[in-house]
């Protein structure tokens, strides 16, 4: 197949850069064929035409950009979408040729960018007979349009593949079924990686954390059967000018425990442990691209069951580092293992702290299902991480941290209850985790309950299920920190 970019212009359909020769094949006549079949340009559009003489592939793929550019260079997340969504219309191809406006090496980024998130499947739980039934992803990529041997375009296309390596990897891991995915088996999977990839890797079991007083963890994951674990992966570089501390909420699967969710709402909940797996990504791509700063990630890994040795509503916790909680609630848990990965973060001194959680079902309400919260300790540094979002294409939203929501967290029985005001409730879950920061150290928090897992039909190159979100904002900052724009 051969594809090609439209958009919608003033005056209708019009084809994008990239398409001359397509177009010449067609007599010049391609517009007129693609709006007779009903084409418009739109975002996510995709149609197919046989292709004609002088072209060697047999189909041609039109998809649209949206909006025309008036100067004919389109934003990078608008390619990145037509190429996510020319690849997975193609899947059961062998190859295709991208022929998209692709004017420099940003443009190839992101057209590499889409087109291997598009093409990304998962069939891994599927019988034999079943793969062989289904159509298999588009097998081969070629970009063209840009210069033979160039140096730039070609570093754009290393760097696509190992943003997209890391995504896929990291939808692979939410998609996997809790049976499969657990505390032990998820610490082993990060073992494993960090081997190959030359990365110090600690897992802390439920032993090493009763000894160390991991109170969140352990009382999160009391009531399983697959006790919890807090792992500890780094990358470092001997250059590096700044270190960053990532920590993903890890829970393998969220019944709600004691306080148990209403049937309808357990479905999707290994989606829970979103958070560890975006951050585990973008170490492993942050090490793989070299990047010249430190980069630690942790994991607190655990499943929230209902039990006889399950966490009670109305029980206190004595957290890592000696702050206690009163759990009102069991199912707002992953502030919990949360807050005993923060505290254990902070003793390294990293110059920012920035955490990753499906955290709130109220982040959702307030800001849908595509997009995730941003709130932090310091409005500076949660500008930052908004621009560093923004730049790589992932939708969020700078989010507040109203003083006066503290009061409803106050606990007669601990130091602080894990429950507050109903009323913003993601608000109140962020205030939570701060009180977790140590001094001076600049602190994010994200909510990415909304846009973790896609529930609906695949849009752009966003599947059905696992999305992995927050792997490209967190490898941005990685990256704006090596180049001293962050800390």
């Amino acid at each position: 197949a051969v594809v090609v970019a439209v958009a919608k212009g003033a005056e209708g359909l019009v084809l994008a850069p990239g398409s001359e020769a397509v177009d010449e094949a067609f007599d010049g006549k391609l517009a007129d064929i693609l709006t007779t079949l009903g084409a418009t340009g739109a975002q996510d559009e995709a149609v197919k035409v046989p292709a004609p003489a002088g072209i060697k592939a047999g189909l041609v793929l039109a998809v649209g950009l949206g909006a025309e550019a008036e100067d004919g260079g389109y934003d990078a997340e608008a390619l990145r979408r037509a190429a996510g969504t020319a690849a997975r219309t193609l899947h059961g191809s062998k190859k295709a040729a991208f022929a998209l406006p692709v004017a420099d090496a940003d443009a190839v980024e992101a057209v590499a960018l889409g087109a291997l998130l598009g093409a990304y499947t998962f069939t891994a739980f599927r019988s034999e007979a079943a793969k062989a039934d289904a159509k298999a992803p588009l097998g081969e990529i070629a970009i063209v349009g840009g210069k033979r041997g160039d140096k730039a375009a070609k570093a754009a296309v290393e760097r696509a593949t190992v943003i997209a390596e890391e995504i896929n990897r990291t939808r692979d891991l939410i998609n996997t079924p809790p049976n499969d995915l657990y505390p032990a088996s998820f610490a082993a999977l990060v073992q494993a990686a960090g081997k190959e990839n030359g990365l110090k890797v600690e897992v802390l079991d439920d032993k090493a954390l009763t000894k160390g007083g991991y109170g969140g963890l352990l009382g999160v994951g009391g009531g399983s059967a697959r006790p919890p674990r807090l792992v500890r992966i780094g990358y470092t570089h001997p250059k590096a000018r700044a270190s960053l501390a990532f920590v993903g909420k890890g829970i393998t699967y969220d019944s709600g425990g004691i306080s148990l969710k209403p049937a309808g709402h357990n479905e999707t909940m290994k989606c829970d442990m979103s958070g560890a797996a975006a951050v585990f990504g973008a170490v492993l791509a942050a090490a793989k691209l070299g990047l010249q700063v430190n980069v630690t990630g942790w994991l607190a890994l655990a499943e929230n069951m209902p039990s006889g040795s399950a966490t009670r509503p109305g029980d206190v916790l004595k957290m890592y580092g000696g702050k206690t909680v009163e759990v009102l609630n069991t199912d707002a848990e992953g502030r919990l293992v949360l807050a005993d990965a923060i505290v254990r973060a902070g003793e390294e001194n990293p110059d920012v702290i920035v955490d990753v959680a499906t955290l709130t079902g109220a982040m959702m309400i307030a800001l849908g299902s595509q997009t995730f919260g941003i709130m932090a300790n310091q409005d500076e540094f949660r500008e930052k991480v908004f621009a560093a979002a923004t730049a790589v294409g992932e939708p969020a939203w700078p989010m507040p941290l109203p003083k006066h929501l503290r009061k409803g967290m106050d606990s007669s029985t601990a130091d602080i209850a894990n429950m507050g005001e109903r009323m913003g409730g993601g608000l109140v879950a962020g205030l939570f985790l701060q009180e977790f920061v140590g001094e001076g150290i600049a602190w994010a928090h994200l909510d990415i309950a909304g846009p973790a897992f896609n529930e609906g039909g695949p849009f752009g190159y966003t599947p059905k299920g696992g999305t992995g979100t927050a792997v490209r904002t967190l490898v941005e900052l990685a990256e704006r920190a090596a180049a001293g724009e962050l800390v």
